[in-house]
C-alpha cells in the first residue's frame, strides 16, 4: 500500500506540474494578440537619436498608457503630436521626482517651454500626408512604427518612409494608388 500511496503522490505532483506549466504558457497566448506590422523593418536599423531626456515606450505603455494619452492628433490632422510638460508632470510630479532626468522634466515644466524632442519620423519632401485618414481609416501606431512598446529608445525601426511601404500597403488595403494621393503638384 506504501508503494500505492507513493505513487498516488507522485501522479498528483506531476499533475500540478502538469498544471502550472499549462496555465504558465497558456496564458500569454490568451492576451490580446499584438497588432500586426504591416511595415518592412528598416533594413538601415539606425540608431535612436540622442534625446534631451531618456524615455522608455516599453516602460510607459508596460504601464498600461495608450499612444493617444501622450500623442494627440490636432488639426488638421497631418502630425502626432509630442506630450505636453504638464501631461508628464501629471505622474511625475510624485512618481520618480527624485531622478535626474525628471528634475530635468520638471525645469521644463516650471519654465513653461516643452521638450525639445528629435522627431524620429518626418515626411518626406514633397509627399502631402497625415495621421488623421490613416487612423480613420482604423490604422494603428505599430502598424507602421513597429512595435514601439517594446522600444527602449524610440528608433526608425521601420521602412514607414518609403513608396514602396506605402504603396504595397495601399494595395493590400484597397486605397488609392494613383500619384495624386501623395503627391501634390
Amino acid at each position: 500500500m506504501k508503494r500505492r500511496k507513493g505513487s498516488i503522490t507522485l501522479v498528483a505532483t506531476a499533475a500540478a506540474l502538469a498544471a502550472f506549466l499549462f496555465t504558465a504558457f497558456a496564458l500569454p497566448a490568451q492576451q490580446a494578440p499584438a497588432v500586426p506590422q504591416i511595415v518592412p523593418d528598416n533594413p538601415m536599423h539606425p540608431a535612436p537619436p540622442a534625446q534631451p531626456i531618456p524615455f522608455s515606450h516599453k516602460k510607459h505603455l508596460g504601464f498600461g498608457l495608450q499612444c493617444k494619452a501622450c500623442h494627440t492628433n490636432p488639426d488638421p490632422g497631418a502630425l502626432m503630436t509630442f506630450p505636453a510638460t504638464s501631461t508628464c508632470m501629471s505622474c511625475h510630479s510624485s512618481i520618480a521626482k527624485n531622478k535626474p532626468a525628471i528634475k530635468k522634466l520638471a525645469e521644463f515644466a516650471k519654465s513653461r517651454k516643452p521638450v525639445p524632442w528629435v522627431r524620429i519620423y518626418a515626411v518626406l519632401p514633397g509627399v502631402t500626408w497625415a495621421h488623421r485618414p490613416h487612423l480613420q481609416a482604423g490604422m494603428k501606431c505599430e502598424m507602421c512604427h513597429g512595435q514601439v512598446a517594446q522600444m527602449e529608445a524610440m528608433a526608425e525601426t521601420t521602412s514607414v518612409k518609403t513608396m514602396f511601404s506605402c504603396i504595397d500597403c495601399h494595395q493590400k488595403n484597397n486605397a488609392k494608388t494613383v500619384c495624386e494621393t501623395c503627391h501634390k503638384n
